[in-house]
């Protein structure tokens, strides 16, 4: 039986490097996956988001075109990409962006979700975190029976013992079948990814996978934080 599952990251490319080979995995299963992109990815790199947003219009029509192609590969259902300010989400009351993903949360019920860790050096990751414990609080008659909680690299793993929730894996997804997807999903995320041995590269990625299906004796896994699991 098929199920819709819903994905939240908080920039574009996290979807990828948090579950892109799980999303996959569901596509090939025949789940209906929709994934919501809440930043937009780039301001952050300048002295003001007004400055960015002046200066930055190419390269932020090329994530949205990078989000897209990922999202064929991967299988994405449906696609939603929204503009809160990078690095900036606190700056955002906490409801807008519940609202954002309520809206699509209601259309779509999902069974399954996926989001970012809280244990995270990125504020935008944190925030997204909060808004999807609000939105996949469990109400009577909620849809959601399984709610997950992703990795990113270059961030969840840069958060130091002691300074937050470390993040503890203890459901690991067999993505043997799907690795391949994932990073070519990453390529499409060209001016996103970096080159080895910076955890935002293809082969970190694929090591990780390695190293995490190795946890779980298979060739390659993405592993999660359990948020919620109803049987």
């Amino acid at each position: 039986m098929s199920r819709t599952v819903l994905v939240v990251a908080a920039h574009p490319d996290d979807e990828v490097l948090g579950c892109g080979a799980t999303m996959a995995r569901h596509a090939d299963s025949g789940d209906r996956v929709v994934c919501i992109i809440l930043g937009e990815g780039e301001t952050s790199r300048h002295g003001s988001r007004e400055q960015g947003l002046a200066t930055e219009a190419r390269v932020l029509d090329g994530l949205q075109t990078s989000a897209e192609r990922a999202a064929a590969i991967l299988g994405t259902s449906r696609l939603e990409t929204y503009a809160f300010p990078d690095n900036r989400f606190d700056s955002v009351p906490l409801l807008d962006i519940v609202k954002v993903v309520e809206s699509v949360f209601s259309e779509e019920r999902p069974e399954l979700v996926y989001t970012h860790h809280s244990g995270d050096v990125n504020v935008d990751h944190v925030r997204t975190h909060e808004a999807l414990l609000a939105v996949c609080r469990p109400l009577p008659g909620t849809s959601v029976s399984g709610l997950y909680f992703f990795e990113v690299p270059s961030s969840t793993e840069w958060r130091p013992p002691g300074s937050g929730s470390p993040f503890l894996p203890n459901h690991m997804v067999d993505v043997t079948t799907t690795i391949d997807r994932k990073v070519a999903a990453l390529e499409a995320y060209a001016q996103e990814i970096r080159p080895f041995p910076h955890p935002r590269s293809a082969v970190a990625a694929r090591a990780l996978a390695t190293w995490r299906g190795a946890t779980a004796g298979v060739a390659a896994a993405e592993a999660f934080v359990v948020g919620r699991q109803l049987r």
